[in-house]
C-alpha cells in the first residue's frame, strides 16, 4: 500500500497550516538544492573514481621510509650516519 493521491493532498495541507505558504515554499526550494547538490557531489564522486589511477611505488630509501609493516604501524627511519 503506497500513499495514493488523497494521502498526499491531506498531508500537504497539514504542512501548508503548520508552516505557511511562504514558508513551505522556502523549504521546497531549499530541499529541491539539497537534493541537486547532492546527485551533483555522487556524480563528481563517481567520476573521480573512474580517473582515479594506481599508485607508483616508491624505489630507494623513500619506499623503505613509507613501506607499512602487516599490522600497518610504520618501521623506524633508517638513519645514514
Amino acid at each position: 500500500m503506497g500513499i495514493g493521491f488523497r494521502e498526499l493532498l491531506v498531508i500537504l495541507v497539514i504542512a501548508l497550516l503548520i508552516f505557511g505558504s511562504k514558508k513551505l515554499r522556502t523549504i521546497g526550494s531549499d530541499l529541491g538544492a539539497a537534493v541537486r547538490d547532492f546527485k551533483k557531489s555522487m556524480d563528481a564522486g563517481e567520476k573521480e573514481g573512474e580517473e582515479q589511477k594506481p599508485l607508483k611505488q616508491l624505489s630507494g630509501q623513500d619506499a623503505d621510509f613509507a613501506a607499512t609493516d602487516k599490522q600497518g604501524s610504520k618501521p623506524e627511519q633508517k638513519s645514514n650516519v
